[in-house]
């Protein structure tokens, strides 16, 4: 019988990689002296035990973002995405270019939520270009792909947040122009409404997506983050970085395995 999987997740790092799984985490980094350091932990919040729709893929999320603070506190030099000055500056810009978008009387409700939609994106982008990120995402799809599929693996994965660009992007159009014809008081209480539904509709349908992989719309909603995968936010590892991801990997399948046995 072959070796059941443990369904994993993951994220690059500036300098590393968190691989995650049902009920634990680990995170390996490179520091400059060349040292692989390695942290990990059982979750505190496990979105595994969320299985209501439309519930469980906002708990995915907030669970991925919860374990950050705790990855700073066991392993402060782990650098997170986001943390350089430039990606700060452009989440500034995309802010600022997103709020011109909307404001703007010249454009029609579809084109102004797929315009600031996609200036979203920026802070990502700058967020790839000028770094190892990229480079680390390869290196978690090498990492993680291989281990489910039993086979070496290349650096794009069928299961990559960046798929969920496509269905987002859609939902949160539909979501936010139904929204803007709310009576005005209850405008921005709409608006909340609308983007926590644009995301759990998203997910749902990158879920069903993951299941379906051959049928049209699947292959339609897919091809914007195929594109970014394929072209921006993934590069060929190195052997480093793949030594980085292997150790993240191994360290969370074994307190898996501990958690397994334990019960």
């Amino acid at each position: 019988m072959a070796e059941e999987k443990i369904r994993l997740g993951g994220m690059a790092l500036a300098n590393g990689v968190l691989v995650h799984g049902p009920s634990a985490w680990a995170c390996a980094v490179r520091l400059p002296d060349g040292e692989l350091r390695v942290a990990s932990d059982v979750k505190r919040f496990r979105a595994a035990d969320v299985g209501r729709p439309f519930l469980r893929g906002p708990a995915r999320l907030l669970e991925a973002f919860g374990l950050l603070p705790e990855l700073k506190r066991k392993l402060p030099e782990a650098k997170l995405p986001f943390q350089r000055s430039a990606v700060l500056g452009s989440m500034v810009a995309s802010a600022a270019a997103v709020r011109a978008i909307k404001g703007s009387d010249n454009l029609s409700a579809g084109a102004r939520e797929l315009l600031s939609g996609l200036a979203a994106l920026i802070p990502a982008g700058v967020a790839l270009r000028g770094s190892e990120l990229s480079s680390y995402h390869g290196a978690e799809h090498v990492s993680i792909g291989t281990y489910e599929h039993g086979e070496q693996r290349g650096k794009e994965h069928e299961r990559c947040g960046s798929h969920l660009v496509g269905p987002l992007l859609a939902t949160n159009a539909i979501a936010n122009i139904l929204a803007s014809r709310a009576p005005l008081h209850l405008r921005g209480a709409a608006r909340a409404l609308a983007g926590f539904g644009a995301l759990a509709a998203s997910t749902e349908i990158f879920g069903w997506m993951v299941r379906n992989p051959d049928a049209a719309v699947s292959r339609a909603l897919a091809a914007p983050g195929h594109e970014l995968q394929h072209r921006l936010a993934t590069s060929t590892p190195t052997e480093d970085q793949l030594e980085v991801a292997e150790a993240a990997l191994r360290e969370c399948l074994r307190l898996e395995d501990a958690r397994g046995d334990s019960h």
